[in-house]
C-alpha cells in the first residue's frame, strides 16, 4: 500500500521532500498549484520531488484512486498543510484531490496527519483543528523536535537535520521505527 503524501501552498516544502525520502511506503503524491509554486521558491523544480513518488496525481484529477475510500492506502500525510486546506478538510469540502483524499482517509478510519505551517493561528484554525482531530485526524504543526540537537551548538544545527527529525516523528506515527529519539539524545 501507497502512503499518500499532499502539499498545499504553506512554506515549509522541505519537509515534503524529506518525508518522501525517508518513508518505508511507495508514496503517491499529489500537490495544490500554490504547494508546487511554494516547493519551487523553497526547494528547487517540482519535476525533481515527482521523481521520488511512486505515483503523482494532479490535484484536479478527482477521478484519481486515492479519490475512492475503497482503494487502501498506509494513510495521509499533508506537508505542508495550509491554513486553507486545514479549513477545508474540517468542514468537509472535497472539491480537489487533496481534500477528496484527506475525506477518505477520515470516512475509512485510516490515519490522517496534517502538518499545520501557519502562525499565528486564529480561532477559525484552532477550531478547524479541534474539529479535524474530532473527525479522526493528527493535528502535528510542523515544529522540529529541537531536544533532538541536545548537547549541540545549535548554529552547527541545519534546518534540513531539524525537519529530517520532525519527518521522521511524523512517520512514526504511522509505524515506522524513527532512526533516534529522545531516549537516545536524553
Amino acid at each position: 500500500m501507497d502512503l499518500v503524501v499532499a502539499m498545499t501552498g504553506a512554506s515549509g516544502a522541505l519537509a515534503t521532500k524529506l518525508l518522501i525520502e525517508k518513508s518505508q511506503w511507495p508514496v503517491t503524491l499529489v500537490a495544490s498549484r500554490m504547494g508546487r509554486v511554494v516547493y519551487e521558491q523553497e526547494v528547487g523544480p517540482f519535476a525533481e520531488l515527482e521523481a521520488l513518488a511512486a505515483k503523482v496525481w494532479s490535484d484536479a484529477d478527482l477521478t484519481a484512486p486515492i479519490a475512492s475510500g475503497s482503494v487502501p492506502t498506509a494513510g495521509m500525510v499533508i506537508v505542508p498543510c495550509s491554513a486553507n486546506t486545514l479549513g477545508k478538510v474540517a468542514a468537509g469540502i472535497a472539491d480537489s484531490l487533496v481534500t477528496r483524499a484527506a475525506h477518505c482517509q477520515l470516512k475509512e478510519g485510516r490515519k490522517l496527519v496534517l502538518c499545520v505551517r501557519e502562525a499565528p493561528w486564529t480561532l477559525m484554525n484552532a477550531q478547524s483543528a479541534a474539529t479535524v482531530a474530532a473527525g479522526g485526524g493528527t493535528i502535528m504543526p510542523i515544529s522540529p523536535p529541537y531536544y533532538m540537537a541536545k548537547g549541540r551548538n545549535p548554529s552547527e544545527v541545519s534546518v534540513t537535520e531539524m525537519l529530517g527529525y520532525y519527518v521522521d516523528h511524523v512517520l512514526s506515527l504511522f509505524g515506522q521505527t524513527a532512526p533516534q529519539t529522545w531516549a537516545d539524545v536524553r
